[in-house]
Formats: C-alpha cells, sequence, structure tokens
C-alpha cells in the first residue's frame, strides 16, 4: 500500500469542485453522533475492505468525537446522509482533514467535489490563522480520492510505502 501525503499552505490554493447537482447541506456533529459516524464510515469503507475503524465501538467513535480539536461534519443530500469529513486543528494553525468520505450511493455522481470544496472552505476557518490544511490518501481508497484532491489544488507532497 502508498500513502500519499497533500497539502495547502494558502486558501487561495483552493480551486472550487462544480456545485453538486443537488442540494447538499453540511451539520458539524460532536461524540452524540458516534453512532452514525461509525455507520457512515463502515459504508464508505467497508466496499475498499480498507480502514482501520472498521471495527470501531460507538464508543470509540464518542471518544474520537469528543476532544475540542476535532470537527465532524456529516454531508447530507435531501435529508439522506451521504458522507462525513473529520477535521483535526494541530498547533501552529495546521488543520488537517483526517477522514473524508462519500458512501457508495452518492459516489461518481458530482458530490465529492462539492464536498470536499466546502470541507477544504471550512478547514481554513478552523484556526487562527489556519497556516496549513494536509490530507493523506492511499492506493486502497476510492479510485476519484487522488484525482479530486488533486483538483481541488492540494499538492503531493510526498508517496510513503
Amino acid at each position: 500500500m502508498t500513502i500519499i501525503h497533500l497539502e495547502m499552505t494558502s486558501p487561495d490554493q483552493l480551486v472550487p469542485g462544480n456545485p453538486p447537482p443537488s442540494s447538499l447541506e453540511l451539520t458539524e456533529v460532536g461524540p452524540e453522533a458516534a453512532a452514525e459516524i461509525g455507520d457512515l464510515y463502515r459504508q464508505t469503507w467497508e466496499p475498499l475492505a480498507t480502514g482501520g475503524r472498521l471495527t470501531w465501538s460507538d464508543g470509540q467513535w464518542a471518544d474520537e468525537l469528543a476532544p475540542p480539536t476535532i470537527h465532524t461534519w456529516v454531508a447530507t443530500v435531501h435529508g439522506d446522509a451521504a458522507g462525513f469529513a473529520e477535521l483535526s486543528v494541530e498547533p501552529e494553525g495546521v488543520v488537517g482533514i483526517v477522514v473524508f468520505g462519500l458512501v457508495p450511493t452518492y459516489q461518481g455522481r458530482g458530490f465529492g467535489a462539492a464536498f470536499l470544496t466546502e470541507v477544504i472552505r471550512t478547514a481554513w476557518t478552523l484556526a487562527d490563522p489556519t497556516t496549513r490544511v494536509w490530507l493523506q490518501t492511499s492506493s486502497t481508497d476510492h479510485p476519484h480520492a487522488l484525482p479530486n484532491y488533486r483538483r481541488r489544488g492540494f499538492q503531493i507532497l510526498k508517496r510513503t510505502s
């Protein structure tokens, strides 16, 4: 497996995606949404046979979502959960997009670029000031992941095996 590390060092690097084909709303959630987040994670990563959190309990998810440095958003389309993103605010204004994913029924339908655009915009507002936004993907992630990250303006820092 290859891990690809990407970053943006300025909000001006963001290249917005096309608008979604229908309404896409983001709602911030916390530990109370642990069961929903765990379910979304499993829906997204089980088909890829990847993801270290597939076996997490609701308690583990609640612990993950509880710190004030963790910000999690659920994306909905007409009230249906379509995916989620978990961001982590780190020292020196760095924000990591730790998890980003769409459930399979919304993949390949024009929602990923719009969702990622909003997540990146949000990431740039979480620290005062935000100096860098990073994320990682791997060779086992969805085939659209890396191209979407690159089209939104992320630059590859390095690849590790």
